[in-house]
């Protein structure tokens, strides 16, 4: 299957379960591979048969920037949700990092990948 990636979205959202999490906004990075059928986009060359990158990225940024979850597993959840219900997309694959996680030590990010089909 074809795929339309989008890797290292940036927003500043609230997600978190501490309280100083969903009082400050911190950095979250997303990836997202949406699986579709690019055959006819490749062949007639028109953005109505693929997936608009501004769009898909003005929507992820709605989610991330403006709920709060206490879990980034929810947050990748509702990000995918909202791709399949907007999106003529087969699959779509979303990573979600969270580089500044309340975690004493040293590390790059925490992150969660979920996979979600049509059924």
């Amino acid at each position: 299957m074809d795929q339309v990636i989008a890797r290292g979205l940036v927003f500043y959202g609230r997600h978190g379960v501490l309280e100083a999490e969903k009082n400050t906004f911190q950095r979250f990075e997303i990836d997202l591979v949406l699986y579709k059928d690019l055959k006819e986009a490749a062949e007639k060359d028109e953005l109505n048969y693929t997936i608009n990158y501004a769009d898909i990225f003005y929507d992820v940024g709605e989610i991330v920037e403006n709920q709060s979850f206490n879990l980034i597993e929810t947050l990748a959840g509702k990000i995918c949700e909202m791709i399949l219900a907007k999106y003529a997309v087969e699959a779509a694959e979303i990573t979600v990092y969270k580089p500044c996680a309340p975690v004493d030590g040293e590390f790059k990010y925490f992150a969660v990948k979920i996979e979600r089909s049509r059924k």
